[in-house]
């Protein structure tokens, strides 16, 4: 009889349950979204324009390639020129000798449409990475076996202690919503000099580029805005999508704009995996 009366409450949960579709906000109008990375590596250095796109949309991504765009050096008349790469799909210094020096600060200015968007960053000065190591280490409970790798440096500074790092594992961007390793000087930055372990497992002859970057607080604010996004498993309690806040602004003319300006020192070290046998 129990069994009975359990069977018959599972069907009336089960037939209680409805799916519930939210609405999401639709792109009103044409909005660009800008991507802008200033640093002192002149590889990185890019301005991408893209046409945003409703949430659903499958269509492939409209590049924007008759935008005009600069970076003009603030307090000064130097303005740096971008031209469209065809190869990158994004735009390019005209003089690639043109990079970020630390204490300057750079003014984005991209003008399309009628429209004029811009925005700042403060070029600040780099940390320190001294080494990087590794360590074969057995698997663990939510850890696989494989060689861990500690990043050791230094971080001298009292303010803006906002950082990313990228990990390029065989030539390949790790990307994936786990994948932004941002920290800040919430919980101090001893842990740097004692070696900040990076939560992967990578196998032997695999060759790992770092990327460290210092970024300024709007950009790791959007950062950490995306990583929240990303990790929005669309459930019951999960707040609707939304876009990161934008560090960029219409100047001039009407309608939105997305995207970020990163300005940044860019710190790169690469390792080799080998087996400690060999």
């Amino acid at each position: 009889m129990k069994k009975v009366w359990l069977l018959v409450l599972c069907l009336c949960f089960f037939s209680c349950q409805e799916e519930v579709s939210l609405p999401l906000a639709t792109i009103d109008g044409v909005v660009p979204v800008i991507e802008a990375t200033w640093s002192d590596v002149p590889f990185y250095n890019e301005v991408r324009v893209t046409l945003a796109q409703n949430y659903f949309d499958p269509s492939d991504v409209t590049v924007v390639d008759n935008a005009l765009v600069s970076i003009l050096i603030e307090g000064t008349t130097i303005n740096i020129p971008f031209y469209f790469n065809d190869d990158t799909q994004s735009y390019k210094p005209v003089r690639e000798s043109n990079t970020a020096i630390v204490g300057e600060t750079y003014v984005l200015q991209v003008f399309w449409e009628g429209n004029y968007y811009t925005s700042r960053g403060v070029m600040l000065a780099p940390p320190t990475v001294d080494s990087l190591t590794y360590s074969y280490q057995e698997e663990r409970l939510f850890r696989d076996e494989g060689y861990y790798i500690k990043v050791y440096g230094k971080i001298p500074f009292e303010e803006d202690n906002y950082y990313r790092i990228r990990i390029i594992e065989n030539d390949t961007l790790r990307n994936d919503r786990e994948d932004y390793l941002l920290f800040d000087d919430t919980f101090g930055l001893k842990f740097f000099e004692e070696g900040l372990e990076l939560n992967y497992a990578f196998q032997n002859k695999d060759k790992v580029r770092l990327e460290l970057y210092r970024m300024n607080k709007d950009i790791y604010d959007y950062f950490t805005e995306l990583v929240g996004v990303l990790f929005n498993d669309g459930g019951l309690f999960s707040p609707p999508p939304q876009n990161p806040d934008t560090n960029i602004i219409v100047r001039e003319g009407e309608g939105d704009v997305l995207g970020y300006f990163m300005v940044t020192p860019i710190l790169t070290e690469t390792v080799f995996i080998r087996n400690e046998d060999n």
